[in-house]
């Protein structure tokens, strides 16, 4: 659930590997420096372009070039060095949304912004670097995606859902080339220890968000020597993604290990509690919302529910509703609640319309080769079958999601020998800061402190927030939480918290 498109219902991720991780440190080392030659590319911002090797174990073989973008420090004479920044994922491009985030104040203030370069980039296999294409043509791409079936909400849809998913994985083996098995974060995080040569830090200053914390997690145990300042930000359990806890990785969906379904839960819980707290501001706030939920999903699973000429099912409806990621969007989640509740009773036409980003990117195929290069996951379709089922129990709603989100990496078929799976302690040159909500759907705060616990060097810092990460929960208060550490590397006060700046329904 790192920032996967859940309304399609293929936010999935992984395959196994051999447990190896051969392009040591030493021949990295060994590997040129690559040579940027920033050029403007609008607002401000500066863009490049850095050719690494495609196989580290053949640093001179074959190159893939990386797409890198910049905001230059505002006090260029107080200037502290480049903070890379990884948005999550895997699959998005860092290119876009630093363009689109990268002056939000409640994620890089003023005072920060003043003293470091932020650069992102589009790693390996994503965007406009050397990109993972399992279609011939953006017609091909968006029609087999218009055509993925929902995520099942009962047994009844597991078969499509399984053979689309598969069908997306043999797509990408025919057709994808080399980079399918070079795409691996271990490979990303040798990227990251050239960039940050590139730009003359003597020690790498980080930002990761959601899976960004992987890849944090990976440089930190590669290189732990070449850190300066390192913040995690949704925090994932990197041992649990990678081979599971006590080896469960081969006989337990990836999410389902980490409990991302409890995760969902408790956060829909303060969705419902808010919404009622927020009155009139909630469009769904009226009467007792989680009885017009109970309500709402049990009608939807005896027919279709049409509105304003959509068909929504009641796979669609608990899509939707799970997707509280950014807490800025709720409203638009109560809006859409209310709107299929206050739905006269009607006949299904056509079969559910799912709401989803336009596939105009690689970011499935590349989540998925990269989600499925580090991670043990079951391939017996079986074992996802039987975990829906006792999930769906356990969890109601939202224990199917953290079982079928996974799909197409049973059927995955490239590897990445050079994947990375351990150790995560470590001892780094800096201690790590680790963000998390409280409330976080997509990496739940237990695991967060998992994955920092495994860590040799890392503090927890929690938001008193609802949604996932900083990025997504504006917060002045956590912002120079982070902001302090970078600057300086002073750790707040030990059990300290902080609040959001404001509630998702104060309009």
């Amino acid at each position: 659930m790192r920032g996967v498109v859940v309304a399609l219902g293929v936010s999935m991720a992984v395959s196994a590997g051999p447990a190896v991780a051969s392009a040591a440190p030493m021949s990295v080392d060994k590997v040129p420096t690559p040579q940027l030659s920033w050029t403007g590319c609008e607002d401000g911002f500066q863009c490049a372009t850095a050719s690494v090797p495609l196989d580290y174990d053949r640093p001179s073989g074959a190159k893939i070039d990386l797409a890198l973008i910049k905001l230059p420090a505002t006090d260029p004479a107080h200037r502290i060095g480049s903070l890379f920044v990884n948005f999550g994922g895997p699959g998005a491009s860092g290119l876009q949304r630093l363009r689109e985030r990268g002056k939000w104040p409640w994620l890089f203030s003023d005072e920060l912004r003043a003293r470091f370069d932020l650069v992102s980039w589009d790693p390996r296999g994503i965007g406009h670097s050397t990109a993972v294409r399992c279609f011939d043509s953006q017609a091909e791409q968006e029609s087999f995606f218009g055509s993925f079936p929902e995520m099942p909400g009962d047994p009844s849809g597991n078969a499509a859902f399984y053979a689309k998913s598969k069908e997306l994985a043999d797509r990408c083996s025919a057709k994808a080339g080399p980079i399918l098995e070079h795409v691996s974060t271990a490979n990303t995080a040798r990227d990251l220890e050239l960039l940050r040569r590139a730009v003359g830090d003597p020690k790498l200053n980080y930002h990761g968000i959601s899976y960004g914390t992987q890849l944090g997690a990976t440089y930190a145990n590669l290189f732990p020597n070449r850190i300066r300042a390192m913040v995690f930000d949704g925090t994932m359990d990197f041992a649990g993604n990678a081979t599971g806890q006590n080896g469960n990785g081969k006989s337990v969906p990836l999410d389902t290990r980490q409990d991302v379904a409890t995760g969902i839960a408790q956060t829909f819980e303060q969705f419902l509690r808010l919404c009622t707290e927020a009155g009139p501001k909630c469009a769904f706030s009226s009467g007792d919302p989680k009885a017009k939920w109970a309500a709402l999903t049990a009608r939807a699973k005896q027919a279709p529910i049409v509105s304003n000429g959509e068909t929504w099912t009641y796979s669609g409806i608990i899509n939707a509703a799970a997707d509280l990621s950014d807490s800025r969007g709720w409203p638009d989640i109560a809006a859409l609640l209310q709107r299929l509740y206050d739905a006269p009773a009607a006949p299904a036409l056509r079969s559910a319309a799912v709401k989803g980003e336009q596939y105009t990117s690689n970011r499935t195929e590349a989540f998925n080769a990269i989600q499925c290069s580090d991670s043990d996951v079951p391939t017996d379709p079986a074992v996802y079958s039987r975990y829906a089922e006792s999930e769906d129990q356990r969890v109601p709603y939202f224990g199917r999601i953290a079982v079928l989100d996974m799909m197409s990496c049973a059927y995955w078929q490239a590897r990445d020998t050079d994947r990375y799976t351990g150790p995560w302690n470590r001892p780094t040159s800096a201690e790590i800061l680790v963000l998390n909500n409280h409330y976080d759907p997509s990496t739940p705060l237990p695991g967060a402190r998992d994955g920092a616990a495994e860590l040799a060097r890392a503090r927890v810092f929690v938001t008193e927030g609802y949604g996932h990460s900083s990025m997504y929960v504006p917060s002045t208060c956590t912002e120079k939480v982070k902001r302090d550490y970078l600057i300086s590397g002073t750790f707040p006060a030990a059990g300290q918290t902080c609040g959001i700046d404001a509630s998702p329904f104060a309009g």
